[in-house]
């Protein structure tokens, strides 16, 4: 059986990033589709699973632990469990970042 899940039923209110949690659709990943504008993105956080980012459009300067990279366009990037991230969009335009959370439910800590 073939789920559809509509992007308006998981927008993230005030906002045009996408929310989409695995478990209530049967699935057994969990994800944002990310897009912010120049200066977005979110503080440190962590999560008890692995995240995988894929960018697909502009630039996200992404910390993991101790580290700073900047990844674009086509680019991927994995952080482990329990180690505090977070990415903010460093270019011009646009960030669309798909972040694939391996869980089915999200969840995170704030630091």
């Amino acid at each position: 059986m073939t789920t559809t899940v509509s992007a308006d039923t998981i927008r993230i209110p005030g906002s045009r990033t996408l929310r989409y949690e695995g478990r209530d659709h049967g699935s057994g990943i969990s994800f944002f589709l990310v897009t912010n504008d120049p200066g977005q993105g979110p503080g440190l956080h962590r999560h008890p699973y692995s995240e995988t980012w894929s960018v697909l459009e502009g630039e996200a300067t992404i910390t993991v632990g101790d580290e700073t990279v900047v990844a674009r366009g086509g680019d991927t990037a994995v952080v482990q469990p329990d180690v505090w991230h977070g990415f903010k969009n460093t270019g011009t335009g646009t960030l669309r970042m798909m972040c694939i959370h391996a869980s089915d439910t999200m969840i995170q800590e704030n630091r």
